[in-house]
């Protein structure tokens, strides 16, 4: 089944080729990364909860946390400056 979540930090298609990427290899399809509203979302088929949380981290990890995630302001600026760094690496991708 197809699941959206909206997500934090996703400026450009720099940062959706990481995401589809990371997520395409981690075994997740039909990934979807929807740059024309705000705040962005992110699709894929996911089957289960623990789809889902592997699905969560994943993004997390790249620094795009869900915008619902509870993130104080350490964190996110971490996020941020994560999600900056893999942005320019989906640029060069």
């Amino acid at each position: 089944m197809k699941q959206t979540f909206e997500v934090a930090n996703i400026r450009c298609s720099g940062c959706a080729n990481t995401i589809t990427k990371a997520l395409q290899e981690a075994g997740f399809t039909e990934v979807e990364v929807d740059l024309s509203c705000e705040p962005r979302k992110v699709t894929a088929v996911i089957t289960d909860e623990a789809q889902s949380a592997h699905f969560k981290a994943i993004l997390r990890s790249l620094g795009y946390p869900l915008t619902t995630d509870d993130r104080g302001f350490g964190e996110d600026t971490i996020l941020k400056a994560k999600s900056f760094v893999s942005c320019a690496i989906g640029k060069i991708n």
